[in-house]
């Protein structure tokens, strides 16, 4: 009887109070108000049934990780994996500050793009490994190929998706090398006065 009030109390205090945190948050993923309602409920039960609540004394990171396997087990079963509904699983990543989730979403949308640009069968075999985790037996029988050539196909995917980032990234810190120096000498003629118009002090 102690133990069943202990837990009633720790539910009150650590996991309640997270729960508009919780709706805020998978309100912007769900699609309609019903699932909203499902998902909150599925979610607080989850959370109220753990053996090892005692654990637990970060709500809000506890219960955005158990909504993130649900949204993640629901989108496989369903079928839609997709890049954006990677990018929006980052909106539940717990302590995440919003710049950190929004960096993230423009990651995943920069590889999306080059993904796309890959060739059609090592763009399949990328989403189904990466995206959907098949294993390279089953992306073998569902394209008709044997191991070795998902393999070769996955291999070639990879490389090209890592030089198109490395290429982005390179491209991303000159811009940011040129930003830096235009301010830099934007301040300096700040200082030296140089900028300012004819006849004024």
């Amino acid at each position: 009887m102690h133990r069943v009030r202990a837990k009633l109390d720790w539910f009150k205090t650590v996991i309640l109070p997270q729960e508009a945190a919780l709706r805020g948050r998978l309100r912007r993923i769900l699609p309609s108000t019903h699932e909203l309602d499902d998902m909150v409920a599925e979610v607080m039960t989850r959370a109220y049934a753990t053996e090892n609540w005692e654990n637990v004394t970060t709500g809000r990171a506890y219960l955005f990780t158990i909504a993130r396997n649900l949204v993640i087990d629901t989108a496989r079963r369903n079928k839609v994996v997709s890049f954006e509904t990677m990018a929006d699983l980052e909106l539940l990543g717990g302590e995440n500050t919003i710049e950190a989730q929004l960096n993230a979403r423009e990651a995943l949308r920069q590889v999306q793009v080059i993904v796309e640009s890959l060739p059609a069968q090592c763009r399949r075999v990328f989403i189904l490994r990466r995206i959907h985790e098949k294993s390279m037996l089953e992306i073998a029988d569902e394209m008709s190929l044997s191991v070795s050539t998902v393999e070769k196909h996955l291999a070639k995917a990879i490389a090209i998706v890592m030089r198109a980032w490395a290429e982005r990234e390179e491209t991303d810190f000159e811009r940011a090398g040129v930003g830096a120096r235009i301010k830099l000498r934007d301040q300096g003629r700040d200082r030296s006065g140089s900028s300012a118009p004819a006849g004024q002090a």
